[in-house]
């Protein structure tokens, strides 16, 4: 056993508990200390970034569209100027699949990147609720020191601001959530109007606002440790070759308190045991056990280790982003078989996905046997049938449009409903009647076909069939 291998033993109760759990059950709250640093200053642009997009997102506005609209309750959803109605469903499923590969490719060739950097919990979580709060209650040891004490005229008016803040952002974000979910334009009527005229979403936004204020001002890391699957799931994926945040235990062990004086140690390694990458960790692991569960890659111990290492005068890069092949001076192989089979289901996905967006009609219809009818005989002998018309216009103009039966011979339309335009990005709900010749008819259900003629598009052919009871070249009675 090496030298690192028998120094890591010694640290191994790590795995017994969580690290904000006790072995009691009970919850450790973790006083991570606020990071600084290279890593820190660009996941703090990155984070604002990400942040200005998801609150502006709502209200720009492509092709007449919101940025991004996820309505599950009316089923329609827009991204990116692009619309897609119920029948979609397949182009979303497939969008959520894409997304979803996309981030075990990214999970496989530079681990946990989406829960450090991207992840809308941990960037609001570290970059705005935790900022406010070290403004507010101070460092994380003057934190500890206050939370330990007695109730004081200071500790009391510190809290209620703090969660008087904490709650109001939480209050906008439920807001800013709802407008992803029915429009802003549903959002603006519930604000302007009386509450007793809309208490369903005056409900939804109390209880949303009660969630993400229980989520970053008291659940917080735990989300990420006990409640969200990513970690479980894509964790999996990291291999010995995956580029991720790493502790170089073969420079770093055995770890040996420096106590002066900044000249290297013939009996001890780099790491001078100081706990800084430890006490700015949000979940209050330890880095230097090895790959953990816990740990979301957000780099803020490779800040605390680089400034203790320039500080005693060692090179930086003790905890660094790196492969474990790497640190353990084997010679990097290119990409992983991990990698290339990710990239190559992701490329398949992303292009399929774009073909059969590309080919979407700009208007589509379902026409469909009205439920529950049969048939009717006219006075003069023609069979009747009642169908429910659904056209989806995906486009930001109105479209004139006209539904013609093309066989058999002799089959009339006549509408029951609108029939003449659909609205820009509008769903039209209708119903119309075909009547046909009894001598066209062939038997209990003969084909039918339908072709929709929308200006600018060509013709969409439908076929159905219309049911009687009659022989062939015979008229029969309604029912």
């Amino acid at each position: 056993m090496t030298i690192a291998a028998e120094s890591l033993e010694e640290h191994q109760t790590f795995r017994d508990e969580l690290a904000s759990v006790g072995s009691d059950g009970r919850r450790r709250w973790v006083y991570a200390r606020q990071p600084s640093g290279r890593f820190y200053r660009a996941r703090t642009m990155v984070s604002w970034g990400l942040i200005g997009f998801l609150v502006s997102a709502p209200f720009i506005r492509i092709n007449g569209l919101p940025l991004v609209l996820l309505n599950v309750v009316e089923r329609r959803f827009a991204l990116f100027g692009l619309l897609f109605w119920p029948q979609d469903f397949f182009l979303v499923v497939l969008l959520a699949l894409t997304g979803i590969v996309g981030l075990a490719l990214s999970t496989v060739a530079v681990g946990r990147v989406w829960c450090g950097w991207l992840c809308p919990q941990t960037v609001f979580l570290e970059m705005v609720f935790r900022k406010i709060e070290f403004v507010i209650d101070g460092t994380a040891a003057q934190q500890l020191r206050r939370d330990r004490g007695s109730w004081t005229a200071g500790r009391v008016w510190r809290a209620a601001l703090k969660h008087a803040i904490f709650f109001a952002l939480s209050f906008g974000i439920a807001n800013l959530f709802l407008a992803y979910v029915i429009g802003t334009e549903s959002l603006g009527r519930i604000i302007t109007t009386p509450p007793h005229e809309h208490l369903v979403g005056l409900l939804a936004i109390t209880i949303f606002s009660g969630l993400f204020y229980a989520v970053f001002a008291r659940f917080r890391e735990q989300a990420c440790v006990l409640v969200c699957p990513y970690g479980r799931v894509m964790s999996s994926l990291i291999d010995r070759r995956t580029i991720t945040v790493t502790y170089d235990t073969v420079r770093g062990e055995p770890r040996q308190r420096m106590t002066h004086g900044p000249a290297p140690r013939p009996a001890g390694g780099d790491c001078v045991d100081c706990h800084q990458c430890v006490t700015v960790c949000p979940t209050g692991i330890d880095v230097r056990n090895g790959p953990q569960l816990e740990c979301v890659a957000c780099t803020a111990c490779i800040d605390a280790c680089d400034e203790v290492m320039t500080k005693v005068g060692r090179p930086t890069g003790l905890i660094r982003y790196d492969s474990h092949d790497a640190m353990q001076g084997l010679a990097r192989r290119g990409l992983s078989p991990r990698i290339v089979a990710c990239a190559a289901v992701w490329l398949a996905l992303v292009m399929t996905v774009t073909i059969l967006i590309a080919v979407r009609r700009p208007v589509d219809t379902l026409i469909l046997r009205q439920a529950g009818s049969l048939f009717a005989t006219t006075s003069d002998g023609d069979i009747v049938n009642f169908y429910t018309v659904q056209l989806f216009n995906r486009t930001a103009v109105d479209r004139p449009f006209a539904i013609v039966a093309t066989w058999p011979v002799g089959a009339r339309v006549t509408a029951l409903g609108p029939l003449a335009h659909v609205q820009a990005h509008g769903l039209l709900d209708t119903r119309l009647m075909v009547s046909v010749p009894a001598s066209s008819l062939s038997g209990a259900a003969s084909p039918l076909r339908f072709e929709v003629r929308v200006a600018g598009t060509a013709p969409q052919i439908i076929e159905s069939s219309i049911v009687a009871l009659v022989k062939a070249g015979a008229a029969g009675s309604g029912e």
